[in-house]
């Protein structure tokens, strides 16, 4: 039997592409027809956020991963990845960053806390890091930001 470039032993290329791309449709199309069920995803995932947040976990544990808020949330990562970019636009780490800098910028308008301590309280190992993740989202340093508001 003879191949060519456009086909493989029994198998034309066209034939492959009509396989992805029924395949590409059909997991679409699991967001959709799961619509009720993955509704409240995002929400919960920003409750378990703001619960981060608000306890000592910051500061024990350090910064929430994506692949521990899919254990929290008893999802597949690459399905929660897919699920949160389909809702919100971005990838489910860009989202705990810019929840992050939420937080930051609230907790920097309170003067008595160093730059230091508000980048420890957030779960920061290193200061140097949240300045580079704060001035990246932003545009300014924290303490430009916090000089101009």
């Amino acid at each position: 039997m003879k191949t060519t470039a456009n086909t493989i032993p029994g198998i034309s290329v066209k034939s492959i592409e009509l396989f992805l791309d029924y395949s590409v449709r059909f997991y679409e199309r699991q967001f959709l027809t799961r619509d009720h069920a993955t509704r409240g995803v995002v929400e919960r995932f920003e409750e378990l956020l703001n619960e981060y947040f608000t306890t000592d976990k910051p500061q024990t544990i350090g910064l929430p991963g994506v692949a521990w808020c899919t254990e929290q949330l008893n999802l597949s990562p690459n399905y929660f990845g897919d699920l949160i970019k389909k809702e919100t636009g971005k990838t489910a780490q860009e989202y705990i960053q810019f929840k992050l800098i939420d937080m930051a910028k609230e907790q920097l308008f309170d003067n008595s806390k160093s730059i230091t301590q508000i980048a420890a309280d957030l779960g920061f190992k290193y200061p140097q890091h949240f300045a580079r993740l704060f001035k990246k989202q932003v545009g300014q340093t924290p303490l430009e930001y916090r000089s101009l508001n």
